[in-house]
């Protein structure tokens, strides 16, 4: 008798002077190349918003159509295209440098600024009297690229953001491709950078990210290279797609999506893992990915070595009071359902 698709959630329990004080239910996906499911948490079935965690498939096109190529764009271009960037100095300045190598603006993005991801940055831009202008957005150099792909394809660059323009439409059968999820079946939605977002089952993601690092199309492999080669520029100082690819050294890609959605792949094992906090705390999904990636590791044996012990500090993030006084943490708890 075959074993039932749905299994207990993995729990982030946030603790508090030594007593729990609220719980965060986790569902997730692990599955192989052929979308195989290897591993489960609660409903690895569970149909969400993929929210920044689809960047690299957003940006495939922008390498398969040839306007990387025409604009002169390298791996660091394109590392920041696949970006949830924390407004540091190197990604704003990348952002403008991709704008300007397509001739195109920062009037032309469609995203709107916001504070800085990056508390450093947001403080010292509040120090500074500085007011965040659309290139500082975490979403800049998606756009950036989506801009840049517009233009070389010809298609209008006004409302290159909204469903239904050529663009969009572009995107979404990559999407459909690499998840394997038909058009009609894909949830579109506007996601909080202005442009579409999609929706699917956590298992299709996990495909998705298991395909994109097996992969041996041209695209793919410049898009991995480029996010393994500088991981600073994916996230940024201190957070964990930045530190986890760091250490990492090319057998992890990861990236993390708004709402408490990651997505990862473990390279050595052909692995794509999905993961969405339900409640959407996302102070929670870097704490679930790497018990998730601990499991597996364990698991693995022999066949993908990687110590997570430098990560400790987002394996199980501090509580804090206002004068830095640690009270609790967030800590994992349950395991994965194997098939």
């Amino acid at each position: 008798m075959s074993q039932p698709l749905r299994s207990e959630p993995l729990l982030i329990e946030s603790t508090r002077s030594g007593h729990v004080e609220s719980v965060h239910r986790v569902h997730v996906a692990v599955v192989d190349a052929a979308g195989a499911l290897v591993a489960r948490a609660g409903d690895p079935q569970l149909v969400t918003f993929w929210r920044s965690a689809s960047k690299a498939f957003q940006a495939l096109p922008l390498v398969q159509d040839g306007a990387a190529d025409a604009y002169g764009y390298g791996p660091r271009e394109l590392a920041l295209a696949c970006a949830s960037h924390s407004s540091e100095p190197a990604h704003r300045e990348l952002a403008l440098r991709m704008l300007a190598l397509a001739g195109n603006s920062e009037a032309q993005l469609a995203c709107g600024p916001h504070p800085p991801l990056s508390q450093a940055v947001a403080e010292a831009a509040l120090r500074e009297g500085v007011a965040p202008t659309p290139h500082w957005s975490n979403c800049s150099g998606k756009h950036a690229g989506m801009l840049a792909l517009a233009r070389h394809r010809g298609w209008p660059l006004e409302g290159y953001e909204r469903q239904g323009h050529p663009l969009q439409e572009r995107l979404l059968d990559e999407v459909a491709r690499w998840s394997g999820t038909p058009r009609a079946e894909i949830l579109q939605a506007v996601d909080g950078c202005t442009a579409v977002n999609f929706g699917l089952p956590l298992r299709a993601m996990a495909t998705a990210f298991a395909r994109l690092a097996t992969s041996q199309e041209p695209a793919a492999r410049r898009l991995c290279e480029a996010m393994v080669l500088h991981p600073e520029l994916v996230a940024g100082t201190g957070r964990l797609c930045t530190e986890l690819m760091a250490l990492a050294k090319g057998s992890v890609l990861a990236k993390v999506g708004a709402e408490g959605i990651y997505s990862a792949a473990l390279v050595p094992l052909g692995l794509g893992i999905a993961l969405k906090v339900e409640d959407g705390d996302m102070r929670c999904s870097p704490p679930a990915l790497l018990h998730v990636l601990g499991e597996l590791l364990e698991r693995a044996g022999g066949r993908a070595a990687l110590d997570l012990g430098p990560l400790a500090h987002h394996a199980e993030p501090p509580l804090r009071t206002t004068r830095g006084e640690q009270v609790g943490s967030l800590r994992a708890r349950g395991a994965l359902a194997f098939t």
